[in-house]
């Protein structure tokens, strides 16, 4: 929703200036106040009424929405128009012209709000819901027919006999059977053909269906429960009675007899809790069968155990499956398809990405065509825009459910994912640090904006709306992706409220004017065609209210000099290995750094002229808080990098040399305090009054050169100092591999916070006694990485008590290592265990598969006499009886051994 997220925004920025230690800008105390109730106001307005629980109209809601979203980014467009011309100069600097005009959107929000006031308390309008789309229009509503007859189930052959045995399993406790998945991925379909299959019907003595919806209503679902149990009850005879009385009628009926109820398109678990109670739990067997797409409902449900075990997450369709239910839908299960359409087809059906409700609209497009090959090619060519047209809607519009029924506040994070390409692998990190960066969080008290980030992201993972598609070793997402049509719902839905526009192929010759009156622009390099480039360029030459520009060209990139208000700028990650090729920028790091509203930079500098050093004027990026800077060769900072009191992530893969921070100054005046990454740093100094200055940092990586550090380590780089990062998470260490480094030096001036939860390691030359007194004993270590010599030796022994939460350990190129000794209680919780060219390594303890948490042990460029052991430790297990649960949790992944 573009007026919450302006709304926001809006207050962000006023946030920022009020609490900046340097404001670049003075706001008058009276019209913050003003101007923070106003948004205040119609932020809880916005927040209400998305809800559902408003009874002001459609009509009126949209008007007063583009009114909030005009005056809040008028007032954003003062204020930040002002701070440019303040920092950067030129243009008018005046302060009397900078009020007045604040004033006028101040009165516009104070009108606003007035009409909103007026609006509630006359209760004008229809009472309704604008978020929610009529169910019957879609097939389905609180009082639908019961499904009579089964749908085509191809591709769900094996899910559907998971679901029935999971109904007809002879457990006689009630139980909760939940079909999970996204929006179209046939849920309904599946749970239709379980319902309606003989062998149900002979189980069950009742069955009833109720579809709920998003709007329900507890008195009718008794209702179509009761009617579908008794053959004598009417709606009519029914209709004089309250929900406590239908309710007792429906406990009575479903008492001392087997039923099966199906609760259909579930969005919340309120339903639940108010209809469970009148389905008794008498010992015959009985069911009720869900489907959600909210997988967070299932959960609050059945509590922590595993939504498998109980019921069927549904995934998308293979080729395989995928292919099979197209040549159903467009020519039967009798006949096969044509061979001289098996390949176009195939085409066409793995192009629906393995979503069910695309293949079959697509399916059914195809059916009332010629089969013939032109025709089909013509579809493959325009699948998306085929899918999307006025009469085959209906794809999008059951999907445009789960993005209604969005709380608010996860709207404008949904339809940011518009940004990325399609089919990408989205890094989370990433994803996280723009979302911040966009200024549309609504922040939690005591919680980092990133740490709600990850919550709004795992949030809408369990709506269905986005998938997993990678979690890290932590267990948090690190990789996510979105469904084309997802996507194309949040391109449609960004464009329409203006909140995102991504340049396509097909409107590549868009009037400028559209385009200049965008705040958030997005081009891909899959629509930069040679032939469009330069269109695409002049486009870009003037979009004054740009706030966001995300591209990906490769070779020429586009001036920056007409985006005086840009605040995120991502450029990087186009060509990292380019350094060969003719690649040409319009900016340099300078010109960059002339946008000072900037909050996330992220730009390649690949130039071999000049030296790699930031210019001083740096620090007048007031606001930044990402810089993700891609480089052939390692970069200087400046000193003016300590008083940039906002950065938050600083990322340089090739490396980046911080300088001490200057002496003297108020107190907290070069203190980073918002810091929280730091990587690529070389050759670090963490003096005392350098790690006080970066007191919240939680990611840190460093690399420490041999020839410029040498011998005198301890006394000039004090690696003693990281024991004072109290806050620090992850910790990656590697040295020179040309120097190795005088042990007792380092150990003296090693010291690892307990804090750590990741550590990584390479060329330190450790001792694998150390281990015992420098790592094994850190209490929240979960993540460790050995590699390349950090550690020396040809035995590693554990001792009890250590490693106590460790999940996760990978040692490689060790090429001393022959005899590792433990117990499996040393590893108590241990899931994953890599060894990467262990060439020496005699054996893996056999007691390691004695670990109950361990899923997985992998073995690549190991000793034939490791990968013996591995298997060895497989046949034990199944000796014990532990075959079917221990082989769910340990593979041995084929290695490449010597």
């Amino acid at each position: 929703m573009a007026a919450y997220a302006a709304l926001l925004s809006l207050k962000y920025i006023i946030q920022q200036i009020q609490l900046h230690p340097r404001p670049p800008i003075s706001l008058d105390q009276n019209q913050v106040v003003s101007l923070t109730k106003s948004l205040n106001f119609l932020q809880d307005f916005l927040e209400g009424y998305s809800y559902g629980s408003s009874s002001i109209s459609r009509e009126a809601v949209d008007v007063l929405e583009s009114r909030i979203k005009d005056a809040a980014h008028a007032a954003e467009d003062i204020i930040e128009t002002r701070i440019v011309d303040q920092i950067r100069g030129g243009g008018r600097i005046n302060s009397v012209d900078f009020y007045q005009d604040l004033e006028k959107v101040i009165q516009e929000m104070g009108f606003i709000k007035k009409d909103v006031m007026e609006i509630k308390e006359k209760n004008i309008g229809i009472i309704e819901d604008r978020l929610h789309i009529n169910p019957s229009t879609l097939g389905g509503s609180s009082s639908s027919p019961l499904p009579m007859k089964q749908i085509a189930v191809v591709g769900l052959d094996d899910q559907l006999i998971e679901v029935m045995d999971k109904l007809t399993e002879r457990q006689s406790n009630l139980r909760i059977i939940p079909i999970v998945g996204m929006g179209g991925i046939g849920k309904t379909t599946l749970a239709i053909n379980a319902y309606t299959n003989p062998l149900i019907t002979e189980q069950f003595d009742i069955r009833a269906w109720v579809t709920i919806s998003q709007t329900y209503n507890v008195r009718e679902i008794l209702v179509e429960i009761l009617l579908c149990a008794s053959k004598d009850e009417t709606r009519k005879s029914l209709s004089g009675k309250s929900e406590g009385q239908l309710g007792e009628r429906v406990h009575k009926s479903l008492y001392g007899r087997r039923y099966l109820i199906v609760l259909d398109d579930i969005w919340s678990v309120e339903v639940w809790d108010k209809v469970k109670r009148f389905f008794p739990d008498n010992g015959q067997g009985s069911r009720v069968m869900i489907t959600t797409r909210l997988s967070n409902i299932v959960l609050q449900m059945i509590g922590s155990q595993l939504i498998g075990s109980h019921g069927l997450v549904m995934d998308l369709l293979d080729d395989d499956r995928s292919c099979d239910l197209m040549c159903a839908t467009i020519f039967g299960k009798e006949e096969d398809c044509p061979v001289e359409l098996e390949e176009i087809g195939k085409k066409i059906a793995k192009n629906c990405k393995g979503l069910p409700l695309s293949i079959v609209v697509i399916g059914g497009l195809l059916a009332k065509l010629n089969p013939t090959r032109e025709n089909w090619e013509y579809i493959s060519e325009n699948l998306n825009s085929i899918v999307n047209v006025e009469d085959n809607e209906r794809c999008l519009k059951v999907l445009l459910l789960s993005y209604h029924y969005l709380p608010v506040h996860l709207k404008p994070c949904f339809l940011y994912m518009g940004v990325f390409p399609e089919d990408s692998n989205i890094r989370v990190p990433r994803l996280v640090k723009l979302w911040v960066s966009e200024g549309f969080l609504k922040p939690i008290r005591g919680k980092s904006l990133e740490v709600v980030s990850g919550e709004y992201l795992e949030d809408l993972c369990d709506r269905n709306l986005i998938r997993v598609h990678q979690r890290g070793t932590n267990g948090r997402i690190k990789f996510c992706k979105i469904h084309d049509l997802m996507r194309e719902l949040c391109l449609r839905e960004a464009e329409k409220e203006k909140f995102l526009y991504v340049r396509r192929p097909h409107d590549l010759n868009t009037p400028q004017g559209i385009i200049n009156t965008q705040r958030r622009i997005c081009i891909h390099q899959s629509t930069t065609h040679k032939v469009y480039l330069p269109k695409a360029l002049r486009a870009l030459q003037s979009v004054p209210l740009a706030r966001s520009l995300c591209f990906e060209f490769e070779g020429v990139l586009p001036s920056l000099d007409h985006c005086r208000l840009l605040r995120v700028l991502r450029a990087a990650d186009t060509d990292f290995n380019s350094y060969g090729k003719n690649t040409h920028c319009t900016y340099t790091l300078e010109d960059v750094f002339q946008l000072v509203n900037s909050r996330y930079l992220a730009v390649d500098d690949f130039r071999y002229e000049n030296l790699f050093r930031f210019p001083s004027s740096v620090y007048l990026l007031w606001n930044l808080q990402t810089l993700i800077v891609t480089s052939i060769d390692p970069v200087v900072a400046p000193s003016e990098i300590w008083k940039m009191t906002q950065l938050r992530h600083v990322l340089f893969p090739s490396g980046l040399e911080m300088p001490d921070p200057p002496l003297g100054g108020q107190d907290g005046e070069f203190v980073l305090g918002n810091l929280q990454t730091l990587s690529l740093i070389r050759n670090f100094k963490c003096g005392e009054e350098v790690v006080k200055r970066i007191p919240n940092i939680t990611k840190l990586k460093i690399c420490y050169e041999g020839e410029k550090f040498g011998g005198y380590l301890s006394s000039y780089y004090c690696l003693k100092n990281l024991g004072r990062l109290g806050k620090l998470e992850s910790f990656d260490c590697y040295f020179d591999n040309g120097y190795e480094l005088n042990r007792n030096d380092m150990l003296q001036n090693f010291i690892i916070p307990n804090s750590i939860k990741k550590l990584t390691l390479s060329w330190t030359y450790l001792k694998w006694e150390d281990m015992k007194t420098k790592i094994g004993w850190l209490p929240n270590l979960e993540v460790l990485k050995l590699k390349y010599k950090s550690f020396l030796g040809g035995e590693w022994e554990t001792v009890e008590g250590q490693f106590c939460n460790l999940r996760f350990l990978q040692i490689c190129e060790d090429s001393d290592l022959e005899w590792w000794t433990t117990d499996s209680t040393h590893f108590p919780r241990l899931e994953q265990l890599k060894l990467w060219d262990l060439y020496k390594l005699k054996e893996i303890p056999s007691c390691i598969g004695e670990i109950p948490t361990l899923g997985s042990i992998e073995l690549i460029y190991c000793s034939k006499s490791a990968v013996i052991s591995a298997k060895e430790i497989l046949d034990e297990q199944e000796d014990l009886g532990n075959t079917r649960d221990f082989l769910g949790r340990l593979k041995c992944k084929k290695p490449n051994s010597t």
